[in-house]
């Protein structure tokens, strides 16, 4: 479903208190954090999802390759109406939304699985369940500021998605040239979406303030960041570990 990238910055991460295992089908690749050792029961979720996006996607090959909001009808199956809906609120093709959806639906089912603690990264892209405050450092390409920055990110028991979009890391599309666009989100989809926005909006450092200030209006979003070269700003809930 997209071009694989070597996680190399999974070597960085770190939740002592919880077990982590990789789930790999196909090309989604995630890194989860749970309570137990759910990686059966991960994988066979991930083939789900993949398997209803890749089934949508035969019958309707336009939602892959639209770069504008898609609509789906109510019969698509959740995980679609979800990207299609996200990606609507900001005005960029659904697979804008599909790591953080694929996260965040996995995520969910995991936490229903006796799992108050779960953290699925994929491509980047975070959605978290967790009963204490974590934190959530920030890789931005050659940025001065890659690697040097971390979110402190309150405990979200309902969940919560943090994603991140660059031009300059990675091989999904981007329109800008920010090294990092990040956004927090109740929903994943929804942050993952309005990253990509975010980001295409960001070719130069003077374009910050204005994106930051169209990423604020979209309804639901928590925060947001934009790195690029040598600046940055933030909106909302932004809060950095110490």
């Amino acid at each position: 479903m997209t071009e694989y990238l070597e996680r190399f910055y999974r070597e960085q991460v770190r939740a002592p208190d919880l077990v982590s295992f990789e789930v790999k089908v196909g090309e989604t690749d995630l890194l989860v954090w749970a309570a137990s050792d759910l990686r059966a029961e991960a994988t066979e979720l991930a083939r789900r999802y993949r398997r209803e996006l890749q089934d949508f996607i035969q019958r309707q090959p336009r939602f892959r390759s639209s770069l504008k909001a898609y609509a789906v009808p109510d019969s698509a199956p959740a995980i679609v109406r979800a990207m299609a809906q996200a990606a609507a609120l900001v005005d960029v093709g659904p697979m804008a939304a599909v790591a953080g959806a694929v996260a965040e639906f996995t995520g969910r089912e995991l936490a229903r699985l006796d799992s108050p603690e779960v953290i699925v990264e994929n491509g980047g892209d975070i959605w978290l369940a967790s009963t204490r405050e974590r934190r959530i450092g920030i890789f931005a390409g050659e940025s001065p500021f890659s690697g040097k920055l971390a979110l402190r990110v309150p405990a979200a028991p309902g969940g919560l998605g943090i994603c991140t979009s660059s031009a300059t890391v990675g091989p999904s599309l981007s329109f800008g040239r920010a090294d990092a666009a990040v956004v927090l989100a109740p929903s994943a989809a929804l942050a993952d979406a309005t990253a990509s926005a975010l980001g295409n909006r960001v070719k130069n450092p003077g374009d910050i303030e204005a994106a930051l200030e169209w990423a604020s209006e979209v309804p639901e979003l928590i925060g947001c960041l934009v790195i690029i070269g040598e600046h940055m700003g933030a909106r909302g809930a932004i809060n950095f570990a110490e």
